[in-house]
């Protein structure tokens, strides 16, 4: 059985070097290019993709369809969509640029809001335009999962009802399973995949648009794991990822 996560291509926050959570903005032109890049990878490592879910926001659902296209086998009614796999909410952080954070809190702050386990960013007010309650695209969701700021281990909690039913649903001998989401709810599902420690996950960073595969026994023991893209160029994307807390 594999399990390929795939972070969403480039997005223009990304691009632009801010906190974006649940603030719905769509792929870069470098991001589309990820997306086919990923497709490709897939397609050259023979991986025949069974089933392929997505969070709801749009840079996820642009690489997923994206990559539909390009796999050519697969059809956008077979994209199955799920709120759960959004990405972490960061709260009153949401919208800020991550360098000039570094600037005001300082960099290891920073690094804390970005990486920890259970510190959560500063949260929002109830009031605050940012909050999802006022979006109507959460609408569906209820007012009390609505997240209002997330650490990690939320993000793990709310994962936990789509994990739970994929492990009983989906997983079958020989199939592969293609799961696009972001940074911290791809986080969340290594973390419970590889029995991570909180300080153990604080050092993982998920590059924008290189497929990760495992390798699964029924028992969701992992056989084996990699990234489709050669070892230099990931981790360049890595400590890309690094850098973006740092101050200028």
């Amino acid at each position: 059985m594999k399990l390929i996560l795939l972070r969403h291509g480039e997005s223009q926050w990304n691009l632009e070097n801010r906190f974006t959570g649940w603030k719905d903005v769509e792929l870069t032109s470098t991001g589309k290019k990820e997306a086919k890049f990923s497709a490709k990878q897939i397609l050259k490592e023979n991986l025949k993709i069974t089933s392929i879910h997505s969070s709801i926001l749009k840079r996820a659902l642009e690489t997923a369809k994206i990559i539909i296209d390009d796999l050519s086998y697969l059809s956008k009614n077979e994209l199955n969509t799920n709120w759960r796999l959004n990405e972490r909410h960061y709260g009153a952080l949401q919208g800020l640029n991550k360098s000039e954070t570094a600037e005001k809190y300082g960099e290891e702050q920073v690094h804390i809001w970005r990486r920890s386990f259970d510190i959560s960013p500063p949260k929002l007010e109830m009031d605050d335009s940012r909050h999802p309650r006022f979006n109507e695209k959460f609408k569906f969701i209820k007012p009390t999962e609505l997240p209002s700021g997330e650490s990690l281990k939320d993000v793990i909690t709310r994962l936990k009802p789509f994990w739970d039913d994929f492990k009983v649903t989906r997983f079958n001998k020989d199939e592969n399973h293609l799961i696009v989401a972001h940074s911290n709810s791809l986080r969340a599902i290594i973390k419970i995949l590889e029995k991570l420690t909180p300080l153990e996950i604080m050092k993982i960073n998920i590059p924008t648009g290189v497929p990760l595969v495992y390798e699964l026994d029924v028992n969701f023991e992992i056989k084996s794991k990699k990234y489709l893209i050669n070892k230099d160029k990931l981790e360049m994307k890595q400590e890309s990822i690094i850098q973006q807390g740092r101050k200028k």
